[in-house]
């Protein structure tokens, strides 16, 4: 593998709810760039269980991110950034079908990705973008620690339209096993840096291409278990010892951003990339200090800490600097990307749940017209700009409601003091959970049921072609819990 890990990096300067179809209006069609017909190359960058609090730029006490402050400073930062479910798995679905994740069969971590739902990555393909996925996948419905898929896998990002991967099942760390389109390959150094490195090289491959590419970089820090260098490690020798790791890997995640953008620069094609950057899902607890910045609720709820992460878009001189405190979230990339390109959607009559942020980059817009839905394992979430509807379970009706713009904390249920106001929200959210049922149902699609081949969540283990590595991999340390008694 090449080395592209620099020496050193330099910074830069610094409703009542219908099903709703992506259709782009007039303003929407208005293109942001000089060239209306411009087809930027994109970057989807995720971590993995970043809180929202974990970044510099929200004064964070003891972490440094230098080159995740320098983006939100040269792009669009949003302060009100929305996971599209409270855990990983779920969350990626959205990205790449802009539906809320219940649509597509991900119900919760470990679910596999409905083979009748289309991707962004098969959609940009279709368009004449060179597809690369690169990091952690778990959209094949295997559950344990990150292991490298097999080309057999029914589910393997080829299967969604990804030309080159380089992928792992799940939660990835130091010194990875890895698969490239299915054959496997050890890699040395910390995870985030990797995958960056291999991303850099596949772009470098298209930058002198008249072809636009689509890389998608997955990360798998700073998911559990945590292992960083002591250099990472270093700052913060007065954490324990699991809060240590865990920041120390953000150390390194953030100095691979800064790998990305620089490799974008020295390609000469950083104006001609939009770079897109959020977390799967709320921060962890036990982690010091705490991951949400004082927000409620922590990964796996749907409390503003389960689901609010950080969130930036930098497209040099097509997206306007600043911060926006406009309600967004995972379901709204693809569609913002379709429109972007001027790309009709392929199933016009498919419910998508995001709507398009385009005219956000040039333009400060003060309301969302569609609210952010959530349904995760029976709970839901509805907000409407400042208001969110919350229910621990969907079919008791007991619904909590808060006011986010003077109570962010969730700390005071006003359902009582603005009762039309709930009911109004409550009635919304009922009616698109209805929604929900039919597509879960498979009424989306064609056959108008769910092709019965789709796989349960089984743990890798279980599966018959992963066995013959069994004696191989029983020692390394991030599968000896699996495979040892």
């Amino acid at each position: 593998m090449a080395n592209r890990f620099p020496a050193a990096l330099t910074l830069p300067c610094c409703l009542c709810f219908a099903p709703t179809l992506l259709v782009a209006s007039a303003a929407c069609r208005t293109s942001t760039a000089a060239d209306p017909t411009v087809r930027p190359n994109i970057v989807l960058v995720m971590a993995d269980d970043q809180g929202w609090g974990q970044t510099g730029y929200y004064n964070h006490p003891i972490l440094k991110t230098p080159h995740l402050d320098a983006m939100a400073a040269g792009g669009l930062r949003f302060d009100r950034f929305y996971a599209g479910a409270p855990v990983c798995s779920p969350t990626r679905a959205s990205v790449l079908t802009g539906r809320s994740n219940d649509r597509t069969g991900v119900e919760s971590h470990g679910y596999a990705l409905r083979r009748q739902e289309t991707t962004l990555a098969q959609i940009l393909k279709k368009a004449g973008y060179v597809t690369g996925h690169f990091g952690k996948w778990h959209l094949n419905g295997l559950r344990g620690p990150g292991v490298p898929i097999l080309d057999s896998d029914s589910h393997h990002p080829g299967h969604f339209g990804f030309d080159h991967w380089l992928s792992v099942s799940n939660f990835f760390d130091r010194d990875p096993l890895l698969s490239r389109r299915g054959k496997f390959e050890e890699f040395q150094g910390d995870s985030s840096e990797i995958v960056v490195s291999e991303a850099l090289e596949f772009i470098d491959r298209q930058s002198s291409s008249r072809q636009p590419f689509f890389a998608v970089i997955w990360y798998g820090t700073p998911h559990q278990p945590w292992r960083a260098s002591d250099a990472d490690c270093e700052p913060f020798e007065s954490l324990n010892a699991a809060s240590q790791q865990h920041h120390g890997e953000l150390v390194a995640m953030d100095r691979s951003i800064g790998m990305l953008r620089q490799g974008l620069r020295e390609s000469k094609i950083a104006e001609k990339t939009l770079v897109w950057y959020c977390s799967d899902n709320g921060g962890l607890p036990k982690i010091q200090p705490d991951t949400t910045a004082g927000l409620r609720g922590h990964k796996g709820t749907l409390f503003e800490g389960g689901l609010r992460v950080p969130a930036i878009i930098e497209w040099p001189q097509h997206v306007k600097r600043r911060v926006t405190n406009y309600p967004a979230c995972t379901m709204d990339i693809l569609p913002t990307l379709l429109d972007l390109l001027q790309i009709d959607p392929p199933q016009p009559s498919r419910s998508i749940d995001g709507v398009s942020l385009k005219p956000l980059f040039t333009q400060n817009l003060e309301r969302r017209e569609k609210p952010i839905p959530f349904r995760h394992l029976g709970r839901a979430a509805w907000i409407d700009n400042q208001y969110k509807l919350l229910t621990q379970d969907i079919g008791e009706g007991t619904f909590s409601l808060y006011d986010l713009q003077s109570d962010s904390g969730e700390t005071h249920d006003i359902a009582a003091d603005q009762p039309e106001l709930a009911a109004k929200l409550q009635a919304e959210l009922i009616a698109w959970s209805e929604s929900v049922d039919n597509s879960v149902a498979g009424l989306d699609y064609p056959e108008r049921s769910v092709d019965p081949s789709e796989p349960q969540p089984r743990f890798w283990r279980e599966v018959d072609g992963y066995k013959t590595f069994f004696p191989e991999w029983k020692n390394r340390w991030e599968y000896k819990s699996q495979l040892q008694p």
